[in-house]
């Protein structure tokens, strides 16, 4: 079973940056697609951004465009979300996970919590 570990995350005010980190134990995770999707209270899990097996593509919901940036590093079974200009509307927790055309196709991690002050 493929692990998913998120970390980094925590309280920032508005304005500031936070770094996420995703490592899985996935062994093919070179040839996935990999994304990150958060899961504000009372709301549903959303696509945040994702990219590509070999990180020539990312795509990000509109809504953190220009502020976020995912990035992978097949070498390390990694992929970072560097989360910039952060706004209370971005509390949530953050998961990783492999992605299809922005949909989930695996087991969820923990999370990570990450607030946003005003």
């Amino acid at each position: 079973q493929v692990q998913l570990v998120e970390s980094g995350g925590g309280l920032v005010q508005a304005g500031g940056s936070l770094r996420l980190s995703c490592a899985t134990s996935e062994r093919t995770f070179s040839g996935v697609a990999m994304g990150w999707f958060r899961q504000a209270p009372g709301k549903e899990r959303e696509f945040v951004a994702g990219i590509s097996w070999n990180g020539a593509n990312t795509n990000y919901v509109d809504s953190v465009k220009g502020r976020f940036t995912i990035s992978r590093d097949n070498t390390k079974n990694t992929v970072w979300l560097q989360m910039n200009s952060l706004k209370p509307e971005d509390t949530a927790v953050y998961y990783c996970n492999r992605v299809f055309q922005r949909t989930p196709i695996g087991s969820w991690g923990q999370g990570t919590q990450v607030t946003v002050s005003s």
